[in-house]
């Protein structure tokens, strides 16, 4: 069924950051202006410093412990997570809205629902465009620079370009910005996963026997993997930091090893735990149709076993291409995918997706500080 309401979904456009896009002209989906925004942030953040820390004599040389050049940390951050923050909107925008679509495309929402169904999109677009939780984000950015006197956690005791007004630039600008727009993207997925909890309280047509083993909710699964633009941008973060301590502070891989593998795991977590939103229902679908199915498949097993086992049984009657028997084993079919159907909505390639796109990042500063016979060696080892 047709839903204006639906086809207009969207968890990206709308907001105070955004409204005063739209009086900048800049909020058109079409790639040129993803792009023109993309680059735009760019240069509000990065290049100033380039600018202000040459003008400081600290972009290069032997004036401080690290020029800003050799910072790894700064150029990963503002030259390509902050752009993919940007560039990652309008494609994952349209996955919500296709998938809040697949709502009605599938029957899952009853007609006589389909008004609770819309009221839900409306509501949580009123939360979208409150502008209280963006000012909430906006402080939380200069929580660091303001309350805590820093921003990089890694380095300790060691002199950088983070001086005059590069770092206040640094500061009070381009980190501040680029934790804004992570928060924005942590709100979005908060909303996101309250209209799944939402709409999977209503009457929704759930069936146990489907065979994506989620009662028909499979599809929310490979809506999770539209996050990896968002998961990789972290990890880039994480990589450039990491590189940062080794080079500077003396420390080794191993030694950084766990704080790489926390950030896979938790942003792993953090993309599936969205989808436990649903599990209560998944439960309760999934008991139902065990007690139900069992009960007749058990009605069916004795009539079989009457008719084809027992005394009752015409000699001159054969099995073979009996419904009966068909019948037995669709049941039985049936019946193993109710056993076998999860109570969260995730897959196996979703998950590989996610932990691939935290990892990527990593596999640069691995091969960089890894001498190259032990890659040999390790490479040498796993073939044989």
């Amino acid at each position: 069924m047709n839903s204006p309401v639906t086809d207009n979904f969207s968890l990206t456009r709308g907001g105070p950051f955004h409204r005063l896009l739209e009086l900048l002209g800049q909020t058109s989906d079409e790639q040129r202006k993803v792009a023109q925004r993309a680059f735009a942030a760019l240069l509000l953040c990065w290049s100033p410093l380039l600018v202000l820390t040459a003008a400081q004599g600290v972009v290069f040389g032997a004036r401080v412990q690290i020029p800003f050049l050799y910072d790894y940390a700064v150029h990963l951050r503002f030259l390509i997570a902050l752009p993919i923050l940007i560039l990652a909107e309008s494609s994952i925008d349209r996955r919500w809205r296709v998938l809040a679509g697949e709502f009605l495309r599938t029957k899952l929402v009853r007609d006589e629902e389909i008004g609770l169904f819309e009221a839900i999109i409306r509501r949580i677009t009123q939360l979208r465009d409150s502008m209280i939780p963006e000012i909430v984000m906006l402080g939380i950015a200069y929580v660091p620079p303001l309350f805590l006197g820093r921003t990089e956690l890694l380095l300790n005791g060691i002199t950088s370009w983070h001086i005059g007004l590069a770092g206040l630039w640094f500061r009070f600008v381009s980190a501040p910005m680029f934790r804004f727009l992570l928060l924005r993207w942590i709100w979005r997925m908060f909303l996101w996963t309250l209209f799944v909890a939402r709409v999977s309280r209503m009457r929704l047509y759930l069936v146990a026997t489907h065979t994506d083993l989620a009662a028909g909710l499979g599809f929310l699964s490979s809506g999770q993997k539209a996050y990896a633009p968002i998961v990789f941008p972290g990890g880039t973060v994480i990589a450039g930091s990491v590189m940062n301590a080794i080079r500077y502070e003396g420390e080794t891989l191993s030694s950084l090893k766990i704080t790489m593998i926390a950030y896979g795991v938790i942003a792993v977590l953090l993309l599936v735990v969205p989808l436990l939103v649903v599990t209560p229902s998944l439960i309760k679908v999934k008991r139902a149709a065990l007690r139900e199915y069992g009960g007749l498949v058990t009605e069916h097993n004795q009539l079989f076993d009457t008719k084809w086992i027992g005394e009752k049984r015409k000699k001159d009657e054969s099995i073979l291409g009996s419904p009966d028997a068909s019948s037995l084993v669709d049941l039985g079919g049936s019946f193993d995918v109710i056993r076998r159907m999860g109570i969260v909505p995730i897959d196996k390639p979703t998950l590989i997706t996610l932990a691939a796109a935290a990892a990527l990042p990593m596999v640069p500063v691995v091969l960089l500080v890894t001498p190259a016979y032990e890659i040999v060696q390790t490479v040498l080892k796993m073939l044989g």
